[in-house]
């Protein structure tokens, strides 16, 4: 018979969630849902999303069945980077609202079912941060320069950068002040923008002002934090030279003197402690980009973080064998320090998974082309059940449970990623995959708010709405729910630390889990396999026949349970 892909409705979201949430180890295997606000709800037609426009949609992400919420920052800050050059660490940027709204978000989602984690940004701060502005103020041999890494430059007059660092951003990590007397003076480090000065971890001051940092946010009531550069607060002794040039080549395959230094882990023992310290469960997120997962289970071991990102599975091609030998090295990578797997397809920072996998391989992870758009789809479906079928915990990034592509064809003169006006950094397209998102089929950001949007969306952007897919069987808002729905109700799928592999056709994966099975078709033709028991779920349509065989379309992944 055909199956379609939906499946019988999910367990009551609200009863689910709360159980859930009553659990301490709750993160172990926690579907978390990434907000970045300027583009998730605007309540007040600004054109800005904003902590009261998520407010009004945690109902949404409620009967959605994630269990938590990580916020991207709304602190006070310049936005020179989006939020990720914050000015003031206890303070709402006004653009989002304010400090009560942030508390009646907290409240409302735990009301809710929700857990809130919050971004925190310790490598760098913003160039109007009171550190930053009191050391350009005071001179040379300011106490507040020591905060932060000032050099003299070199050449006869000091007119050359400190070392060869390039930034993240393009270009080189360092740039010249003028002193409060007029002249060329002292250089600093940053390793993203001008704007975002890196702190010097090995100051005093700085270790203590973020221990103060997450009290404040913790008192406050928030579940966690996604550490922004986990990998980047230590730099190596004496800031040497690199010894290459366009060394963005070498990030993700080299330990550097900037990145992933031993010296970090000793910041996040002492920030477990404080965690430890309050009740209910609370959790580390590192953003630590290694070259290896070996390197990645460093930040996660007992006495440190409590989960870090696989982004070496959200770069892994749509490739049965990449994919399985990265579940295998992902695993056996995390069970000597006890932590769970990480999963995670898209963020705010790389090219949606629905545009990635509709274009050929090997193009990385920002993508400037819209390729086979059905393609794309049908891919990032099949690449969601296989995901969540995996042991361990998942990300979603806002908007993915809807289809959505990357918007590819901004105008340069509405793109706003700051790496976009730099040479020889990142591509600087990440706009792409922070257009604000569908709620309606029409108005004038169709039900984003009542003022525009502060990135155009494309026309059409209704027909994948949230509006437009609720109910609707076998669309990608409900093909989300349903199997967010059954992973909650069967306790297999998320935990664990192992899968059993089956035997496959050549480009298919099948793995065991308890009673359960899932097949992944990664190949552009239908396989016929065993069926593994009765259809629980599948991102297209499956033909399981009375013989005991299954056919998957190209580009499919099956759920099967034997009971």
């Amino acid at each position: 018979m055909s199956q379609q892909p939906s499946a019988a409705p999910a367990p009551t979201p609200t009863s689910a969630v709360a159980t859930v949430a009553k659990r301490r180890d709750w993160w172990r295997d926690a579907v978390i849902y990434q907000v970045y606000p300027r583009s998730f709800a605007d309540s007040n037609g600004d054109g800005m999303g904003d902590l009261e426009g998520v407010r009004s949609r945690l109902p949404y992400l409620r009967d959605l069945g994630v269990d938590a919420v990580w916020l991207s920052p709304f602190y006070a800050s310049p936005q020179a980077d989006a939020g990720y050059d914050v000015a003031d660490y206890r303070a709402v940027d006004p653009m989002f609202g304010n400090l009560l709204d942030a508390d009646a978000l907290i409240r409302d989602a735990r009301e809710a079912g929700l857990r809130i984690i919050v971004d925190l940004v310790p490598n760098h701060s913003s160039d109007q941060h009171e550190w930053f502005k009191r050391a350009l103020r005071e001179g040379p041999g300011s106490s507040l320069r020591d905060r932060y890494h000032f050099r003299p430059g070199k050449g006869a007059d000091g007119e050359l950068p400190p070392n060869d660092w390039e930034s993240i951003f393009g270009g080189p990590a360092w740039t010249r002040v003028t002193e409060p007397d007029g002249t060329p003076g002292e250089w600093y480090l940053h390793l993203f923008a001008p704007e975002q000065p890196d702190f010097n971890w090995e100051h005093p001051a700085v270790g203590d002002e973020f221990r103060s940092v997450l009290r404040f946010w913790l008192d406050m009531g928030v579940d966690g934090f996604r550490i922004d550069v986990a990998h980047g607060l230590v730099k190596a002794a004496g800031l040497p030279d690199l010894g290459s040039h366009d060394q963005l080549k070498l990030l993700g395959n080299d330990v550097m003197p900037f990145f992933d230094q031993d010296g970090v882990h000793e910041i996040y023992r002492q920030w477990r402690l404080i965690l430890d310290e309050y009740s209910g469960g609370r959790i580390f997120v590192a953003e630590a980009w290694t070259p290896t997962v070996e390197r990645t289970a460093n930040y996660v071991r007992p006495d440190e973080l409590h989960q870090a990102f696989n982004f070496q599975y959200l770069a892994t091609e749509w490739d049965a064998e990449q994919l399985r030998e990265v579940v295998d090295r992902t695993l056996e990578a995390m069970r000597p320090v006890g932590a769970p797997a990480t999963w995670v397809l898209s963020n705010h920072d790389v090219t949606r998974h629905a545009t990635r996998f509709a274009n050929p391989p090997g193009l990385g992870t920002q993508i400037r082309t819209a390729g086979d758009r059905e393609v794309g789809l049908r891919r990032a479906r099949a690449a969601t059940l296989l995901m969540l079928a995996l042991p361990g915990s998942a990300y979603v990034y806002q908007g993915e449970e809807l289809g959505l592509p990357d918007v590819v064809d901004l105008a340069d003169e509405v793109r706003q990623d700051p790496a976009y006006f730099r040479g020889a950094g990142q591509d600087g397209f990440r706009d792409g995959c922070r257009v604000p998102i569908p709620w309606t089929r029409e108005g004038s950001s169709y039900g984003f708010g009542d003022g525009g949007s502060w990135l155009p969306q494309p026309a059409g952007w209704g027909e994948l709405s949230v509006e437009a897919q609720e109910g609707v069987p076998g669309s990608t808002l409900e093909l989300y729910r349903s199997a967010l729905g059954i992973r909650r109700a069967r306790p297999e799928l998320g935990a664990g630390d192992s899968v059993e592999w089956l035997k496959a056709p050549a480009g298919v994966l099948a793995f065991r889990r308890g009673e359960f099975v899932c097949v992944t078709n990664t190949t552009a033709e239908p396989v016929t396999t065993p069926a593994y028991g009765r259809v629980l779920l599948a991102s297209g349509e499956v033909d399981a026949t009375a013989a005991g065989e299954a056919k998957l379309p190209a580009d499919t992944t099956v759920w099967f349970t034997a009971v």
